[in-house]
């Protein structure tokens, strides 16, 4: 079993007190962190594929990592000197008003790209286009997918697996094709869909306050 620090320990002891049923899972969602945690660490950035309202919940934790969650962000002060120094007006509304990002990408939203691709190509494979344009060595791919059998998830994750990323799953209880793919897969007790993105939600709710607490906490 994975160690935290107290500091990141409090937000599982919150999840679990409130969501008591997640505590079998309480292993994979530490160690889908620290996959996440390690990735930024490198200087690394995180892609999320899911389809429909796996879809919503890639794009809501872009919002959650690209800017403030809970803990302020200020950017450092040698940044904030080179951006007045570029221009002293609008380099001093910059400094004080963006926010530290941890760089992630929701691959459905792109949409140019991909109906192009579906178009011209196979549209099952449209993820797998974006992880192989985007994704680098040291990434990770965040996959989300109730049933674990997504195909567009499975092929975009093939395709990091390749690219030397690696792969974190969030499914349903059943094991699946992601599961096995995965180097961490959070499957959570349930198998109706909507059931499944309810626990979804919160797991993601912590990992991106645990990864904030250990950046800018």
């Amino acid at each position: 079993m994975s160690v935290l620090n107290e500091r990141l320990e409090k937000h599982i002891d919150l999840l679990l007190s409130r969501y008591p049923q997640l505590a079998c899972v309480r292993d994979g969602i530490v160690k889908g962190y620290e996959i996440m945690e390690a990735c930024y660490r490198r200087g690394g950035k995180v892609l999320i594929a899911g389809n429909g309202g796996s879809a919503a919940d890639a794009e809501h934790i872009v919002g959650e990592l690209m800017k403030g969650f809970c803990n302020p962000r200020p950017v450092p002060a040698d940044y904030a000197a080179a951006l007045t120094a570029v221009d002293a007006e609008m380099g001093a509304v910059l400094a004080k008003q963006l926010q530290c990002a941890l760089p992630a990408i929701a691959l459905d939203g792109h949409f140019a790209l991909s109906t192009a691709f579906c178009n011209d190509c196979e549209p099952q494979l449209a993820f797998a286009q974006q992880v192989n344009g985007y994704g680098n060595a040291g990434d990770v791919l965040l996959g989300i997918s109730t049933s674990g059998n997504s195909k567009n998830v499975l092929y975009a994750a093939t395709v990091a697996k390749a690219r030397g990323m690696q792969v974190v799953g969030l499914t349903g209880e059943r094991e699946s094709a992601l599961s096995k793919m995965a180097d961490a897969c959070v499957r959570v007790p349930e198998r109706e869909t909507y059931m499944v993105q309810e626990l979804h939600l919160p797991i993601y709710h912590c990992w991106c306050l645990m990864i904030e607490e250990s950046f800018f906490g």
